[in-house]
């Protein structure tokens, strides 16, 4: 691979046990467990190493891990394979997983990163607890087909929407709880394979979030963001992006807007990225990017 793409998985990756091959044989993988749990104020090493798997899997704990897990693992392939990290040209995440792609462009120190995903997790949770509201997993029916079943299931006033385009026949839908419930069976009516309800705290990527965009705001006035040594493509457009002050907009923009993560890949593909390395925990993302071209060339470092 010439001209790589670097990629970090979001919410959902989380898994006990993440990271602790990075510390039991990196000291720099320490460190930065070390920093972040005396910003986070507990013992983040632990949590992710141990458990339990409610705690872990809380936004408010599963956004600041998959981020240091995230960052970790990158530095570590940095100390260990320069080369392979020299590659890389390009950057994304999945929506938390943008944070860290931010953060391993030069956009955000890490001390600062670890504060940024910590109040994104909590202004989350926050507007996921005032709202019955969650995801479901849709294999098997294209967009439009799946906009369609939306229309018919979303009764007055409800929210029910795509949510995370991953990639050809998986999207995520988001929504208030009782269209959720009747977008089950609905979708499997009209061809869906599977439709699998998510365990997250609500239905993120839509408009109920609209009070975590504006504590965001905040937090991003208030913490400093860099304009990128590389391009990293938003989750909101499928675009590069290097200004700060277009980064900090769309990273506000994100959590009520549709992750369009396939688009993302294939103009990543269109402005010359020819392969792509995961890297965290998890192979989600490796399993997206073979839906989307099955011969494209892809690697990974971290727990996957």
């Amino acid at each position: 691979m010439k001209s790589v793409g670097i990629l970090f998985p979001g919410q959902g990756a989380q898994a006990i046990g993440m990271g602790r091959w990075l510390c039991e044989t990196h000291p720099v993988a320490n460190n930065l467990f070390d920093q972040a749990s005396e910003i986070l104020g507990y013992d983040l090493r632990k949590l992710c190493a141990e458990g339990p798997d409610a705690q872990l899997n809380e936004t408010v704990y599963s956004q600041p891990a998959l981020f240091v897990v995230g960052m970790a693992a990158a530095t570590v392939m940095r100390e260990q394979d320069p080369d392979r990290i020299a590659a890389v040209k390009a950057a994304a995440g999945l929506s938390l997983g943008e944070y860290t792609a931010v953060c391993f462009a030069g956009g955000l120190d890490f001390a600062d990163g670890v504060r940024l995903v910590q109040r994104r997790g909590q202004a989350m949770q926050a507007a996921a607890d005032a709202v019955q509201s969650g995801m479901a997993s849709v294999l098997g029916l294209d967009l439009n087909a799946l906009e369609q079943v939306c229309d018919a299931c979303r009764h007055d006033g409800e929210v029910l929407q795509p949510a995370n385009l991953l990639c050809p026949g998986n999207i995520a839908v988001s929504g208030h709880l009782a269209a959720i419930d009747r977008l089950v069976p609905a979708a499997e009516a009209a061809g869906a394979m599977k439709v699998i309800p998510l365990s997250v705290a609500g239905a993120f990527h839509t408009s109920l979030m609209q009070p975590a965009v504006d504590a965001l705001r905040v937090a991003l006035e208030e913490i400093p963001i860099q304009n990128t040594q590389i391009p990293v493509y938003s989750n909101v457009d499928a675009r590069p992006h290097r200004s700060a002050s277009e980064i900090r907009d769309l990273l506000s923009r994100q959590v009520v807007g549709s992750v369009r993560w396939e688009d993302s890949v294939r103009q990543m593909l269109d402005d010359g990225i020819d392969g792509f390395e995961e890297v965290g925990t998890g192979r989600v993302l490796r399993g997206t990017l073979k839906r989307i071209n099955r011969k494209l060339p892809t690697g990974g470092f971290g727990d996957g």
